[in-house]
């Protein structure tokens, strides 16, 4: 959507406007709809804490985030200092902070759970994939009726398991995930025993009733889904065993020790015990801790059980023998080939399109004052409303049936607002320029810089509205003023006067950012992709951590997971993904030096860059220097620069045959060079 609008120079206002409130707009085509409602994840991309219990809390820290992203990016105010005070230095009090959260707050962006997730809506589609789509959550309905109706049929795995009489059962012959004691993590000495002649497995394990406190059991499953597990104990019963041996489930619900009678009999068929129903992720942090401390007699420990309670019903029940009985058999058979088809008819069917988004809240309301930013100490009503600093003439009143949002976008992007042009003509130029014309492009504000040459901030604003808001319009007239393309070469004089370069008399010299680094590197070697859109993740991808991207599109495509940047990112300044960052940043620091000497990603496209040169079998040495040269530096050499080259590939290369390796250490040193930077 983003990479769209400015490649189609659509009105930054209409930007504005439809990143806040898209889902609100009127709309004159399906493919309008849909990118509106899509511009609207703006509101949910940010750092939000799911796992925060006081969800009040955790409501208000979503606004808050909102509030001081939209207004640093768009008007470069730091609305979020009063959130719990009147602003210390800007005329922003805290009714005026609380009427914009009461406009964002009717913006619903969360489900609430134990782990609150954000919302997915459905786009809009075209009629006949409408259909389809309809057609096929039609069928699936009627499958998992059938699935459920059958799943009723069956009595709980509880009431089915026949007790055994001293006899063995295979793990294989156990519903759900079965950990066994073999696959038991043990710490201390822990003794392995046949002895009781009923157990899971090859036996049962115990701690000979000694090193109280020095022993644990570790039972950590691999399991298949992130769901509601009952979790079963088995161990071996008896009159010299410990009375309240402690077991410690470790789940995505917490912590929880359960003490365990072991002289009694498990209620379960003679060899169960539920510790109870806990939630775990797919292959997460959960498992089950056995320990004996402090505790008097024999701990064992047989197995531990992990069943999905969506599918206790499912379990057949057990003979004496440890087979399955056929009648139960049969009918879990049936059941799971119904499972098996109704997830197979949900992976090949048509998907709708979902995305990340906010909608209205069901019941549109003002907050109030939250004294010293409590959600728990309120003070006055604060109507929804703007910023009255920044308003001419009377603010925009608010509905009753809608959040206002709208409104607010509305009143962001208005020409008389005079803030919002000003902040993104002076991004703008600092972007071309290297410096803005107000050096603190996220405020504006009292502690933030004043302009270098206010008249010309005014008069590109002014040309910047009354072009409609056209950025490449802006662009345009920028890079073909005389400031844009004076040199960067220095003057004595100059400097003495000016040595920050405010009155523009010098062009700024400017670092490559992270991205741009990345992608002169793939261009060079040849493996730079120019595909535009589409996805740049796998869909199964679980978890950010330890996530390394493989893509070779330009790094506006790079998926940027706040637990998992890419190295030379980290390495070269780029932007602290969870703030706003309007001006990024620069070191000199020798990791980064480090960095294009040793790294793989380096070497290696240093390596693709060596082998296009050798393809072109045609070219002289002389030429493939200055061809490397051009790739690298977009600039022939001098003649220096080619007599130390062709020196240095004649004393690189291992062999006559070989050439590669001293091509590739010759562009990794280009790579390495300030030049290249």
């Amino acid at each position: 959507y983003v990479v769209e609008t400015f490649n189609q120079d659509r009105p930054f206002d209409r930007f504005i406007v439809e990143q806040l409130a898209g889902d609100l707009l009127p709309s004159e085509s399906l493919e309008d709809r849909r990118r509106q409602v899509t511009a609207t994840t703006f509101l949910a991309l940010g750092n939000t804490n799911l796992e925060e219990q006081d969800k009040q809390q955790l409501d208000m820290d979503v606004v808050d985030e909102q509030l001081d992203t939209l207004g640093k990016a768009f008007l470069a105010q730091t609305i979020g200092c009063a959130r719990c005070h009147d602003h210390k230095f800007d005329p922003i009090p805290t009714r005026d902070y609380y009427a914009l959260a009461g406009v964002l707050k009717n913006a619903q962006l969360l489900e609430h759970a134990n782990v609150s997730k954000w919302l997915e809506l459905p786009l809009p589609m075209p009629p006949e994939r409408e259909r389809a789509v309809k057609e096929h959550e039609r069928r699936v309905a009627a499958l998992e009726a059938q699935v459920k109706r059958e799943r009723a049929r069956s009595k709980s795995f509880a009431e089915r398991l026949v007790a055994k009489d001293a006899k063995i059962l295979a793990a294989r012959d156990l519903p759900g995930v079965v950990v066994d004691d073999a696959q038991a993590t043990k710490v201390g000495a822990w003794k392995e025993s046949r002895f009781s002649g009923s157990f899971i497995g090859a036996g049962y394990l115990h701690d000979e009733n000694a090193g109280k406190g020095d022993k644990t059991l570790t039972f950590a499953p691999e399991l298949p889904r992130a769901t509601t597990y009952e979790v079963w104990l088995a161990y071996s019963p008896g009159e010299s065993r410990a009375s309240a041996a402690p077991v410690t489930i470790f789940s995505a619900d917490g912590e929880k020790t359960v003490k365990v009678d072991m002289k009694s009999p498990p209620p379960i068929a003679g060899r169960f015990l539920s510790l109870g129903r806990f939630r775990f992720e797919r292959n997460g942090q959960g498992f089950v801790l056995i320990a004996n401390e402090g505790t008097t007699g024999h701990v064992t420990a047989d197995a531990v059980v992990f069943l999905p309670v969506d599918q206790l019903g499912q379990a057949a029940a057990l003979k004496a023998d440890g087979a399955k009985s056929e009648p139960a058999a049969d009918a879990s058979a049936a059941l799971e080939r119904l499972e098996a088809d109704l997830k197979a008819l949900k992976a090949r069917g048509p998907k709708r399109d979902m995305v990340m988004a906010v909608k209205e809240a069901a019941t549109i309301s003002d907050t109030r004052v939250h004294i010293r930013g409590s959600v728990h100490t309120l003070g006055e009503p604060a109507p929804r409303g703007v910023l009255q600093v920044a308003t001419l003439g009377a603010p925009p009143a608010m509905p009753q049936s809608q959040s206002g949002r709208k409104e607010l976008a509305e009143w962001i992007a208005d020409p008389s607002n005079p803030l919002t042009a000003r902040v993104i003509v002076n991004r703008v130029w600092l972007w071309l320029m290297g410096e803005g014309l107000v050096r603190t492009p996220d405020n504006f504000g009292t502690t933030g810089e004043s302009p270098s040459h206010p008249e010309l901030l005014d008069a590109l604003t002014a040309r910047f509205i009354a072009e409609g808001w056209s950025i490449k319009s802006l662009v345009r007239r920028i890079v073909l003023s005389a400031a844009y393309r004076r040199s960067s070469e220095s003057s004595a004089a100059a400097l003495a006067v000016d040595p920050e370069n405010r009155l523009l008399w010098r062009m700024n010299r400017q670092r490559l950012d992270a991205e741009c680094l990345r992608d002169a590197m793939l261009s060079a070697s040849g493996s730079l992709v120019t595909q535009m859109g589409g996805p740049n993740f796998p869909d199964d991808l679980a978890a950010d951590y330890g996530f390394k991207p493989t893509d070779e599109r330009r790094s506006i495509y790079t998926p940027i997971f706040r637990n998992a940047l890419p190295e030379l990112f980290e390495a070269f300044d780029f932007a602290d993904p969870s703030i706003v960052v309007g001006k990024r940043n620069s070191s000199t620091v020798a990791p980064q030096a480090l960095f294009l000497m040793n790294h793989p990603f380096v070497r290696e496209h240093a390596r693709r860059a060596a082998r296009r040169l050798l393809a072109r079998e045609e070219l002289t040495d002389e030429s493939r220097i200055r061809l490397m040269y051009e790739w690298v530096l977009n600039r022939p050499p001098s003649a220096a620069e080619a007599a130390l080259a062709r020196r240095f590939r004649s004393s690189a290369a291992s062999s006559p045959d070989d050439d590669e390796s001293a091509w590739t250490m010759l562009v990794q040193s280009l790579f390495a060079s300030m030049d290249f930077r």
